[in-house]
């Protein structure tokens, strides 16, 4: 036993050493690895955000669409008569006045037709002075006959004096009166020769006039060979060669198509009906064509059209924007990406629209007064690109509660409005479109046909209130909206502001907390621009 206990203490001290050079490691990497666990939680704890800065600068709202640049007039040349065309005298590009000769078609046909006309006008004028004669000799033949019953009646009066005398007999009276009688027959004939003959005068006069009227015809289409510019213009299109058949039986055909001055041009614009409520005369518009890459063109809108263009199930109205083109660098058919500024403020508080969409992890989406913006009325300004009021405050069950009081809706009606509501704000979400300006037509259109459906559910009195609503917020009525700013321990903290006007990418601050230079969150940081929320539902006004 005391042989072995010192072999005992021999191995154990050694390992005694080892653990205690392993702890003191150990604890030694704990000290120096506390700090840079404690600061890499902290930094895992504190989020990175991007931020933007509210300033003041300019904010105009604008409807984006296409249009085709066409000549303020523009004249089609036909022909009215059929043959073939000899002769042009212009080309395309061609400058052309009033009047001036500009094509030709075969006029032998129609000289022919001229002369036969002539021929037949000199015939029927000769048929006049041979009427006129039989009328002079019918006159002569009435003359005659009254003088013959002149006679008769002598003889009969004379004979009736001898017979009263008892000198002739009564036979020799008899055949006196049937004389007599026979003579005023004869007269009655010989007037209605004359009759007939004078009616044969005015029939071939009347037939003279149209002779005379086939002959100003003929020579009318023989003028009409000649085929003469309307307008002063230039040639812009040519549908004839020389040597081409038209035929002008039912309508006249296209030779030629003239633009009057193409100095003053009009791009003819198509505006979605969700746009078209803001579009008025008067209003400045821009332009771009793609064969002048970065230079803009300005115009005015000039009409807008009532009358609605169908296309698979989209509806367009046109909108005409007058502009100059003195240089004539523009040429009738180019398309034009047209931006019509429909509203403007100069040196307001703005601030960027994706502080309105953004929403810190785990933030409660609030119901009630103020929660507009949560619901996704503020996305729906970046949704729309209107500016019609920034992101508004009508959306959700804020909104709801807006109009149910406003309107004084019965039980019945705030189903409706529910189920509306509810209804256009699945659509919303569901849209599945990546090109924002389509999005935002496409979300308008639901919001339209939200309102149209919620005004036929009102009564008289609540339609016309409601009507009122509308058209304020067509105004720029502004609404309520969110954003979030650090607060001094870096933690976001939400601000209620007032949005007025949005041009899709600022929305006008017009009342709340916020004040130049403030920095609010964008978004966090390495994430995109884009929505951070879908758009909670629609806008009833």
């Amino acid at each position: 036993m005391c042989s072995r206990r010192p072999l005992a203490g021999r191995v154990i001290q050694p390992m005694s050493k080892r653990i205690v050079l392993t702890l003191a490691l150990i604890a030694a990497l704990a000290a120096a690895g506390a700090p840079a666990y404690y600061w890499w939680k902290g930094r895992e704890s504190t989020q990175a955000y991007r931020f933007g800065k509210v300033e003041r600068g300019p904010i105009t709202a604008v409807v984006s669409a296409t249009g085709t640049l066409n000549p303020v007039v523009s004249v089609q040349v036909g022909s009215q008569v059929s043959g073939q065309v000899t002769e042009l005298y212009v080309d395309f590009n061609s400058q052309v006045k009033k009047g001036q000769l500009i094509a030709r078609i075969d006029p032998d046909s129609f000289r022919l037709r001229v002369n036969q006309a002539m021929a037949d006008l000199e015939a029927a004028r000769a048929t006049v002075l041979t009427q006129r004669a039989n009328v002079a000799a019918v006159q002569a033949e009435v003359s005659r006959a009254r003088v013959n019953l002149a006679d008769a009646r002598r003889e009969l009066e004379r004979n009736k004096m001898l017979a009263e005398k008892n000198f002739i007999s009564a036979s020799v009276l008899d055949k006196s009166q049937a004389a007599f009688d026979a003579a005023q027959e004869q007269v009655k004939i010989a007037q209605a020769q004359l009759a007939v003959a004078e009616a044969h005068v005015r029939n071939v006069e009347a037939l003279v006039k149209q002779r005379e009227a086939q002959l100003a015809q003929a020579r009318v289409d023989l003028e009409r060979t000649s085929i003469r510019a309307p307008v002063d213009g230039i040639v812009v299109k040519k549908s004839v060669e020389p040597g081409q058949t038209v035929a002008a039986s039912l309508q006249a055909p296209e030779l030629f198509v003239i633009a009057q001055d193409l100095r003053e041009m009009q791009v003819d614009t198509s505006i979605d009906e969700a746009e078209v409520g803001r579009v008025r005369v008067g209003q400045s518009a821009t332009f771009t064509v793609d064969s002048f890459p970065g230079r803009s063109f300005r115009g005015k809108v000039a009409q807008v059209r009532k009358a609605a263009q169908v296309v698979q199930n989209v509806v367009t109205y046109t909108a005409v924007i007058a502009t100059s083109n003195p240089d004539l660098s523009l040429f009738p058919g180019m398309t034009a990406n047209v931006r019509i500024v429909v509203d403007s403020r100069e040196n307001v508080l703005r601030i960027p629209n994706a502080a309105l969409r953004f929403r810190p992890t785990g933030a409660v989406q609030a119901r009630g007064p103020g929660a507009e913006h949560e619901s996704g009325s503020a996305v729906a300004a970046e949704d729309t690109g209107k500016g019609r009021g920034g992101p508004g405050g009508q959306g959700g069950q804020a909104g709801r509660e807006r109009l149910v009081k406003a309107l004084n809706l019965n039980a019945e009606q705030q189903a409706k409005l529910e189920g509306i509501s509810n209804e256009t704000r699945d659509k919303i979400r569901g849209l599945r479109v990546e090109n924002q300006d389509e999005r935002r037509r496409q979300v308008e259109r639901l919001r339209a046909e939200s309102r149209a459906r919620i005004g036929e559910m009102l009564n008289a009195e609540q339609r016309a209130r409601y009507e009122t609503m509308t058209s304020s917020r067509g105004r720029g009525a502004a609404s309520a909206g969110r954003v979030w700013v650090l607060d001094e321990q870096g933690k976001p903290r939400p601000v209620q502001v007032r949005i007025g006007l949005n041009d899709g990418t600022f929305g006008e601050v017009v009342s709340g907390e916020l004040t130049e230079g403030v920095q609010v969150i964008l978004g966090a940081a390495g994430t995109t621009t884009g929505r951070t929320q879908p758009s909670g539902g629609p806008r009833f006004f």
